[in-house]
């Protein structure tokens, strides 16, 4: 007995190891430049070259950003100056993709700073930026002009109105024709992963589960005493201390025995915590201008009880077989609407009454790419859901189940999972990190 007991002390002590920390933010900005310099060398060639674009412009201004820019630029630029335009002009294979800033920096100089001798310093801007802007694609003479203008996809609609105007004006009828809207340069550029940012976002994913685990444990949860709102200020607190940041507020949702399911909508009031309930949680956290998102389940264990009931682990049995059909599913050239059809028609088929909604993750939390439903579009998202998934990607496979609970009185047990995969080169999925099978347990 005793020596059962040593084992399982040192098991929950393993358990409580924290995950190896992030570098520091000096040595995060190095990475994240070396992997803006694969991104501008690797992928962006091969993305205009495969959507037919010879010209890119991306212009906008100070706090006005196109949603774009910030994965064209380093890690210590944080907006535009005054106003940016940058001009990606493709020379062909052997002399490459030319990187031009008009105003703004070189980005550790992975762009030229273009500047007209003839223009003073500090007349780059305004009018004078437009006029070298004109003489710039004069001499370059291009086929195409691709410019982020698209009322699908927020990722490539960048290009305000009044910019637009403006870069008409200064274009003039002839080159104002070669524009084109390259909605999926954009879409794709943003939502294509590098092989080497996969350790890091492991890491991230690494630290999300470990305070996810800390947050749904006795450390932090008092039965009768701690709020729900307790739980996500603590969250929002230590990810603070640990020199991260979050892309949404955090969510606890509290399903007690007599008051099973969640609301998807509304805001919730603070929920104090009971012995018994069953516990949800929506977390992401922020690093490196990458975005984690996950959603696990936790019980609070009646007193005299040393495990969870069996029909509340049903309930997290079942929306795992959802993931695994959902899993199974995703492959690249299928569309977020073709996968979400098989899946939820495999998902009938098993008996399984679920809703699902994955989406792909990366430079932002809900990232560019196919949307493999909607929590309240079931039938399919037009537009968003026929994009094709890609290889080099990241997806979020978030759904969610609901199961009858004997111990329940029958009522349905509500259980969301969110956990992220990879989708590499060669078209194979796997997680980031092994996903949630059994509930964080509150002693």
């Amino acid at each position: 007995m005793n020596r059962l007991l040593a084992c399982l002390v040192f098991g929950a002590l393993l358990a409580a190891e924290p995950p190896r920390p992030l570098p520091s933010l000096r040595e995060r900005a190095e990475i994240q430049q070396q992997w803006l310099k694969l991104r501008l060398e690797r992928v962006l060639p091969k993305l205009m070259r495969k959507h037919g674009v010879q010209m890119w412009l991306i212009v906008c201004r100070e706090y006005n950003e196109d949603p774009v820019f910030f994965s064209l630029v380093s890690p210590t630029v944080f907006s535009a100056r005054r106003r940016t335009i940058y001009m990606f002009f493709d020379r062909g294979e052997e002399r490459g993709v030319e990187r031009l800033a008009l105003g703004g920096g070189s980005n550790g100089g992975l762009y030229t700073v273009y500047r007209d001798p003839s223009t003073p310093d500090r007349e780059i801007y305004g009018d004078a930026q437009w006029v070298l802007l004109r003489k710039l694609i004069e001499e370059r003479k291009p086929a195409s002009i691709a410019v982020n203008v698209s009322h699908t996809h927020a990722f490539a609609d960048g290009l305000s109105s009044a910019e637009r105007e403006k870069l008409e004006d200064t274009l003039g009828p002839d080159y104002s024709k070669r524009i084109v809207r390259a909605e999926n340069l954009a879409l794709e550029y943003i939502e294509m992963r590098l092989p080497e940012m996969l350790p890091i976002y492991r890491q991230m994913m690494e630290t999300a589960h470990w305070l996810i685990g800390r947050a749904f444990s006795s450390e932090v949860i008092t039965p009768g005493k701690t709020t729900s709102q307790d739980v996500v200020w603590w969250l929002r607190q230590e990810v603070s201390r640990l020199g991260l940041g979050v892309w949404f507020q955090p969510s606890i949702r509290v399903q007690k025995a007599e008051k099973a399911g969640v609301s998807l909508m509304a805001e919730e009031a603070p929920v104090t915590i009971a012995r018994g309930d069953v516990l949800h949680m929506d977390f992401g956290i922020t690093a490196l201008r990458l975005n984690t998102d996950t959603q696990h389940m936790g019980y609070v264990l009646r007193e005299g009880e040393t495990d969870v009931p069996a029909g509340i682990k049903q309930a997290l049995k079942n929306t795992n077989r959802l993931q695994d059909l959902v899993f199974e599913r995703i492959r690249p050239g299928r569309s977020g609407n073709e996968v979400l059809a098989d899946a939820l028609a495999a998902m009938k088929a098993e008996g399984i009454k679920g809703s699902i909604y994955c989406h792909p993750v990366g430079d932002h939390g809900h990232g560019a790419g196919p949307l493999i439903g909607l929590w309240d579009r079931q039938q399919g998202v037009p537009g968003r859901g026929d994009v094709l998934l890609l290889p080099d990607t990241w997806i979020s496979i978030e759904l969610s189940a609901s199961t009858p609970v004997p111990e329940w009185g029958g009522k349905e047990l509500w259980i969301g999972q969110e956990e992220d995969v990879v989708l590499d080169q060669a078209g194979r999925l796997a997680w980031v990190l092994n996903r949630q099978t059994q509930y964080h347990l509150v002693r």
